[in-house]
């Protein structure tokens, strides 16, 4: 049930502030050649520096590039911006193209798997040495997944009018500043999003398949698709990204990250940072030859190698930990981090889709959202592994309150609840968009659509194609797509000068360094005494 009275919400008022609401969309995707391979190359020159660029950088691998489009106020504005970067990105990278799929397609040895880099600077070596522990710790081919990261946050003046409505409900007279209320508020969705978020998988997830040479010397349970092992797959799974082969690590399954407030939520991490982890002591900081090969010896090296489906967000300056900003100025949007890349649609994502967020979002927000213990904690992480392996299967039932609930049913409940948040949404913007989105998942629930994995394997099926086949040829169709559509002179210009703009800040922030590396390390971690109380 709401925490207030959602009739107020429909008014004229209620309905303006919901417009207020801001969406942005980080897209990963590898560069490969023509062949399918993944890309050797250095990041293109053309699409400026990594370390400064505004819109585009890359992620574990100098071939994982990112795509960053700005808040803005609808689905269409992100995805123009998004498109005009694809666009862009295509005009520099010759006979590339990018991977379409959440999972990589063919690749070799984990040593041939190029970690980024992002120049000579102290924050720009940092930023390569965690991507080395990364490989070190968990192997190079988990880096290579890539996802969608959806960004969503309210406007100051919703949070003060949600503020009034709880003052007036309540006899409490408590006096909570603003920032500290939504960071309480935005604690409360990402807690409901952890209990729901298993939807989100089934609905989207396309991550069915991989191909052979991603599981090479690593244990599994697929089944082979082709009978050669050349694919290898789960019958009933939606997203092997979300599972055991992909954001999930045995180390870190030890670690259990409380969501009630932001200060326990603080300080679980920090101590997952600051305390040694026996594995990672033993391999060290620096390699036999004195050469870095990891941050540090924590479980984490730093809070960015926590794997959550969802994190509270606060932009971070150079040079300051995520925690730290956190801790400065609370929570200033959320960060969805469970999306495989569409292949379907060239952006990996498309209106409907976020829509159906932004509802689900909301739906998040103004439900009750009772604190958690462990027990819920372990009880999420479980229907996160059956939603990844067996989401597609018949009369699958996930944990639900103590109990066993069929999927099915506890999914089309909760399509119920969140459709009054679109119909709000709709009245906001005097459209039926949203409606529609959600009527869109009721019909997968429904089995009236097959979901995109189900989609993904019959395509497979019927084309008679492996895995890599199948996402390679969807790669060329999706390259020739936005070749076809190249940008204006004027827009080309733009992204040349961003591009100039970001090498020329690469440099200032290489020349503006002083002291050493280890200083400026040292210092890094120095942050993290914040939170260090009591560990």
């Amino acid at each position: 049930m709401s925490t207030f009275n959602l009739a107020n919400l429909a008014q004229p008022q209620g309905l303006a502030l919901l417009k207020g609401i801001r969406r942005g969309i980080e897209k990963e995707g590898l560069r490969v050649s023509a062949q399918g391979e993944l890309a050797q190359t250095d990041h293109p020159i053309g699409l400026g520096s990594a370390l400064t660029h505004e819109y585009i950088t890359t992620d574990f691998s100098e071939a994982l590039l990112e795509f960053i489009t700005p808040p803005v106020a609808t689905p269409e504005q992100a995805l123009e911006t998004l498109d005009q970067i694809h666009r862009y990105t295509y005009s520099q990278i010759g006979d590339e193209r990018l991977w379409v799929n959440s999972m990589p397609g063919k690749l070799g040895r984990d040593e041939e798997i190029p970690v980024a880099r992002y120049g000579s600077s102290h924050s720009g070596t940092m930023k390569t040495i965690y991507r080395l522990g990364l490989g070190l710790r968990y192997g190079r081919a988990m880096q290579t997944i890539a996802g969608i990261h959806y960004n969503f946050s309210l406007p100051d003046a919703f949070w003060v009018w949600l503020q009034d409505q709880e003052r007036g409900s309540s006899d409490s007279g408590q006096q909570e500043s603003l920032q500290d209320f939504k960071t309480r508020r935005y604690f409360d969705l990402i807690r409901n999003f952890r209990r729901h978020y298993w939807l989100l998988i089934y609905l989207f997830g396309a991550a069915p398949a991989v191909c052979g040479t991603f599981v090479q010397n690593r244990e599994h349970q697929l089944q082979s698709f082709d009978g050669d092992g050349r694919t290898l797959y789960a019958p009933q799974a939606t997203s092997l990204r979300m599972g055991g082969l992909g954001y999930t690590s045995d180390a870190q399954k030890s670690l259990i990250v409380c969501y009630n407030d932001l200060q326990t939520y603080l300080s679980t991490l920090c101590a997952a940072i600051s305390k040694p982890y026996p594995e990672y002591h033993q391999q060290g900081v620096k390699d036999e030859n004195g050469e870095y090969q990891q941050l540090s010896t924590g479980l984490l090296q730093i809070e960015n190698e926590f794997y959550s489906p969802i994190r509270p967000k606060n932009p971070a300056g150079m040079g300051e930990t995520a925690l730290s900003a956190l801790d400065a100025r609370g929570v200033e949007y959320i960060e969805v981090r469970c999306l495989d890349l569409n292949p379907f649609v060239p952006l990996g994502i498309e209106a409907p889709q976020m829509r159906f967020l932004d509802a689900f979002l909301l739906h998040c927000l103004l439900s009750d959202s009772p604190m958690t213990d462990e027990a819920d904690y372990r009880a999420v992480q479980e229907n996160q592994t059956r939603i990844v392996d067996r989401g597609r299967e018949p009369d699958l039932q996930l944990i639900h309150n103590g109990s066993e609930r069929r999927l099915t049913d506890w999914a089309s409940e909760l399509l119920d609840e969140i459709t009054p948040m679109a119909q709000l949404l709709d009245q906001a913007w005097d459209s039926h968009d949203y409606q529609r989105a959600v009527t869109a998942q009721r019909d997968k629930i429904d089995g009236k659509v097959p979901t995109p994995a189900a989609q993904m394997l019959a395509e497979m099926h019927e084309h008679k194609q492996t895995f890599f086949e199948w996402a390679k040829a969807k790669a060329e169709q999706h390259r020739q797509y936005f070749l076809e559509r190249p940008l204006s002179d004027a827009e080309q210009a733009d992204f040349e000068r961003l591009a100039k703009e970001s090498l020329d800040k690469q440099k200032q922030v290489e020349d503006a360094d002083t002291g050493s590396f280890e200083d400026f390390l040292g210092k890094y971690y120095a942050q993290y005494v914040f939170c260090q109380k009591g560990l």
